[in-house]
């Protein structure tokens, strides 16, 4: 299937997507406020970056687009059929670091949880799912969590 845009509006289209304050990641945020959960923003000084950083739990959640890190069995991924390559690549990239970053914050001593961005689209009832494992999750000893 080609394009419906030309090349130099899909970059445009494309390059315009945010990569921090994404509105999967603000209505987490907002969440966690509301159930009493303080935390810190995108902090340099830990591997990835993570999203939401909870000192206090030594805890971290990543929120990931499905697209961009190639979210496995996903009605929101689907490879363009233009570029093939270079997506593939791209996307596994990702991975590839993503996978390099929980390591690096678990051998750390920090927990790590992923949000799919596929499992805060649907209903209040699933982002009440969600919003309850997080918090089980970190008053939990568990290091590691992954939210699909």
């Amino acid at each position: 299937m080609t394009d419906i845009v030309d090349s130099s509006t899909r970059s445009r289209m494309m390059a315009s997507i945010k990569s921090k304050n994404t509105k999967p990641e603000l209505l987490i945020r907002s969440l966690l406020h509301k159930r009493g959960f303080r935390f810190r923003l995108h902090v340099k000084d830990l591997p990835g970056k993570p999203d939401i950083v909870l000192p206090k739990y030594n805890a971290v959640i990543f929120v990931n687009g499905c697209f961009w890190h190639g979210h496995k069995n996903c009605h929101l991924f689907k490879l363009p059929s233009t570029r093939t390559e270079f997506w593939q690549a791209k996307i596994l990239k990702n991975q590839v670091n993503d996978s390099k970053y929980i390591e690096l914050l678990l051998n750390s001593n920090w927990k790590v949880c992923i949000v799919w961005e596929c499992s805060i689209k649907g209903t209040k009832k699933d982002l009440n799912r969600v919003i309850n494992c997080i918090s089980e999750w970190l008053l939990s000893k568990k290091l590691f969590i992954e939210i699909a």
